[in-house]
């Protein structure tokens, strides 16, 4: 590698590469390279493309587990290492993406079409569908796209139907691998598929990317994709920079909406769009009817919804329609959308009582500041479990959480220093 000291990527694997400065230093074709530069408008790889473009692309296309920052430019490693693959004259399935949520799988659609608009290339997206549009498998013609974008529980169905072929797969990709791999994810289903390809395509090329993998899933991960490159990130580097995180005392529930309405609202309203994490369906539901009544426009998804409400209400935000989006952790992976800048944690991220989980936590900051633009967390406190929690997370990431009063101009400071 150019400058491993500067990447702060530690990576591993025998063959040796030389970072991409420019995209023309990957030899794509001519239709790729427009899709780049007037599509997508970029201008010159990121720090984890240059790294990781060229282990996709080189022959003999070895595996690969990697790790960044959220917003870093993930997505556009997997995308560009699937179109540069495919065959466009071969009307088959040739590349498989694995997403854990619908949500996650038409925003990596829409970046691939964007992206691959001059290729000729086919995709479909392989997710649940709702009623009103639902065609049962038996009746489906079968999958004669190049590119299949989907979740778990369809893909493993459409497969086992036989209407999608894994002959001619040349490369499988797991986003946001560590949920996908784990246990209380979709290990079943994911290993299932994985070994189907196996199968019948020996040499296809296994991708896994995410912006947390904890040691056991490491572990994990490194015995299921054997002979890789590996690509990740320190611990206390994820926490990131460009996001400035804060903590707020507050003496009960009530006082935690009085804080959004009357302090982060308020004062963060002309900065741009704010994702409000809550722990369950009731909360979310409870807070957008409270916020609603106040006259704050806002949109509010979670798993009950029907998935075309949850389109609809992505859609919505992400055309900028409603400036706050209340939700569970079903949108705290993956989920793009630029003018987000601030992040409040409701409530924490909890795995069982009082243990926090980290991955979860990395991933809601993450929400805010893609790619390097400025952004700020609020995390609002009200029990004694929650202070611990808070502790916990700071000492796991080596990063103090600084404290707000409930002053404005304590507000209006944290906010001017998150550079908002």
């Amino acid at each position: 590698l150019d400058d491993p000291e500067d990447s702060q990527i530690e990576v591993t694997g025998d063959t040796l590469y030389s970072s991409a400065m420019t995209f023309e230093d990957l030899n794509l074709s001519r239709e790729l390279l427009r899709g780049l530069y007037v599509e997508m408008r970029f201008k010159t790889p990121s720090k984890i493309q240059a790294v990781s473009l060229p282990m996709i692309l080189t022959p003999p296309y070895k595996n690969l587990i990697a790790q960044a920052h959220n917003g870093s430019g993930k997505t556009t490693c997997f995308v560009l290492g699937m179109l540069s693959r495919v065959d466009p004259k071969l009307r088959a399935p040739q590349a498989l993406c694995i997403c854990p949520t619908r949500e996650l799988a038409i925003q990596n659609q829409e970046v691939l079409s964007k992206m691959g608009k001059h290729t000729g290339i086919t995709s479909i997206c392989a997710i649940p569908l709702d009623s009103s549009s639902y065609i049962p498998i038996a009746k489906r013609p079968p999958v004669t796209e190049q590119v299949i974008i989907g979740t778990p529980g369809t893909i493993k169905k459409w497969m086992a139907a036989k209407k999608l072929s894994t002959r001619d797969m040349k490369i499988l990709v797991f986003d946001e691998a560590d949920h996908m791999l784990a246990e209380d994810g979709f290990k079943d289903d994911s290993l299932r598929i994985m070994k189907d390809i196996e199968r019948n395509s020996s040499h296809c090329q296994v991708l896994l990317f995410s912006a947390t993998f904890n040691e056991t899933v490491k572990e994990f991960v490194s015995k299921v994709v054997k002979d890789g490159n590996q690509l990740f990130v320190k611990k206390e580097e994820l926490s990131l920079d460009t996001v400035k995180q804060y903590k707020v005392s507050c003496p009960d529930e009530l006082a935690k909406i009085d804080v959004i309405k009357n302090k982060i609202f308020e004062l963060g309203e002309k900065w741009g769009q704010t994702i409000i994490f809550v722990r369950t369906r009731r909360s979310a539901d409870t807070l957008y009817k409270e916020l609603e009544n106040f006259g704050y426009d806002c949109t509010c998804i979670h798993g009950a919804h029907q998935q075309d409400m949850r389109d609809k209400m992505i859609k919505e935000f992400k055309e900028g329609l409603t400036k706050v989006l209340i939700s569970t952790d079903l949108l705290s992976r993956g989920f793009d959308q630029a003018q987000v800048n601030l992040v409040v944690n409701y409530d924490l991220p909890v795995k069982h009582e009082s243990e926090p989980d980290y991955e979860v936590y990395l991933h809601r900051v993450g929400r805010a500041g893609r790619f390097g633009r400025n952004g700020a967390v609020f995390n609002l406190l009200c029990t004694e479990r929650d202070f611990t929690i808070m502790e916990k997370i700071e000492r796991h990431f080596n990063h103090k959480v600084e404290q707000v009063n409930d002053s404005e101009a304590d507000f209006e400071r944290a906010l001017k220093d998150a550079g908002l």
